[in-house]
């Protein structure tokens, strides 16, 4: 049996000890936001020192960052962008029971960094134009395998979709009674038929 290194433990200890500080930032973000959360706070409550916080994360900003990767990870794993759109679309829902603290932390820090100055701006604004630009796509593969029309403005037909998706973020963070498989699953119906093309008559 090999012999356990001690820089093996030291290391896990101290993944542990990222994973806790993630986690306290994430909670803290989306009950107080970044504005009114401090380095110390998130510290205090993951139990470690100001340095030792400082010692994975070298900034605030790095630290915000961080909480976006483990979101932008999660969406990762579960999307099929090269899929079907109306199964994507269908789907959206099981993102948000899999993961709903993520789906409220992000709401906070996108409200929080509308502003051109703030942090986190360019981050999410550049994620909004690649989601975007990831509905275009598996759009023209429908349009291309016949399966939506081609009488319609892609770009556009993106920005609504994309619409819908984040206006049920907020919709279900303040009722979260919604029966979202439902309503993800109709949204989904209905896009079916206004894209689909015309019967040949």
């Amino acid at each position: 049996m090999p012999e356990s290194r001690p820089y093996d433990s030291l290391r896990a200890k101290g993944e542990d000890r990222k994973q806790r500080i993630l986690s306290v930032a994430q909670r803290l973000l989306t009950r107080n936001g970044w504005r009114n959360t401090t380095l110390a706070q998130i510290a205090g409550e993951a139990g470690v020192s100001p340095a030792g916080l400082l010692h994975h994360f070298e900034s605030k900003e790095q630290l915000l960052n961080a909480v976006l990767d483990v979101r932008d990870a999660d969406d990762d794993s579960h999307a099929d962008r090269a899929g079907d759109l109306i199964s994507e679309v269908a789907a959206v829902a099981e993102r948000y029971y899999r993961s709903p603290e993520l789906i409220g932390t992000y709401a906070v820090l996108l409200a929080e960094n509308v502003h051109p100055d703030a942090p986190l701006h360019d981050r999410l604004q550049s994620r909004y134009r690649d989601a975007t630009a990831i509905i275009s796509e598996l759009i023209r593969r429908g349009q291309q395998a016949g399966q939506f029309r081609m009488d319609m403005d892609v770009s556009v037909k993106a920005v609504q979709i994309l619409a819908f998706i984040i206006g049920m973020e907020t919709t279900w963070l303040l009722n979260p009674s919604i029966p979202l498989t439902e309503v993800f699953k109709e949204y989904a119906e209905s896009l079916a038929r206004d894209m689909a093309p015309p019967n040949p008559t």
